[in-house]
């Protein structure tokens, strides 16, 4: 995982910094400060700690709150004198109730939301939700909703209406999500045989 003993640790007086990503969607949740004791408390425990500058003591991220960070992975930087952990989240990371302490919005980070979103979905109401109706309609009609926007997207594109074209595009994206939800299958599949192919 992370060799603690191979860490530039006398480069800022016994602290790297660390930044911590969501292992569910990429997202940078926040940055915080390790010392030697702190990163094998973290790789002992599997929960992030950090050393609080403000406390100066460790501190275990959600010791109050609940909102834990679980590791997933650990890595050094190609100096030694950084860590990025990537981590399952237990909750909002950021002190101020919010999922990052970025203000991040981009498009991988969007999409991983919206499946969130599709997830939750699939469990309410069918006459409240359009997501848990079409999912309750069973594989064969979400994977004709796919086709359907599949052919209007590729029509849009060969007469050139670029408008069009991004709202058929949104609608393919958006049924291959419930598609995906349907077989028990997640984004960061497609994404994991993407990046085989292309690694």
């Amino acid at each position: 995982m992370i060799d603690v003993n191979a860490l530039a640790w006398d480069k800022m007086d016994g602290l790297l910094p660390v930044v911590v990503q969501g292992g569910d969607d990429g997202r940078v949740r926040m940055l915080g400060y390790m010392d030697r004791a702190a990163l094998e408390a973290t790789l002992e425990t599997g929960t992030v700690t950090f050393f609080s500058r403000s406390k100066q003591r460790l501190w275990v991220k959600g010791e109050t709150s609940g909102n834990t960070l679980s590791v997933i992975s650990i890595h050094a930087d190609c100096d030694s004198d950084a860590i990025l952990v990537i981590a399952e989240p237990a909750g909002p990371t950021c002190h101020k109730d919010m999922d990052s302490c970025f203000d991040l919005d981009t498009a991988p980070h969007f999409l991983a939301r919206l499946e969130a979103v599709i997830a939750e979905r699939a469990a309410a109401d069918p006459d409240e939700s359009y997501t848990a109706r079409l999912l309750s309609k069973g594989t064969k009609r979400v994977a004709q909703k796919v086709g359907e926007e599949g052919v209007e997207a590729a029509l849009a594109a060969t007469v050139g209406d670029r408008d069009e074209l991004t709202n058929e595009a949104a609608d393919l994206l958006y049924h291959l999500l419930v598609l995906l939800k349907d077989q028990g299958l997640a984004l960061s599949d497609v994404t994991d045989e993407l990046q085989r192919r292309h690694g």
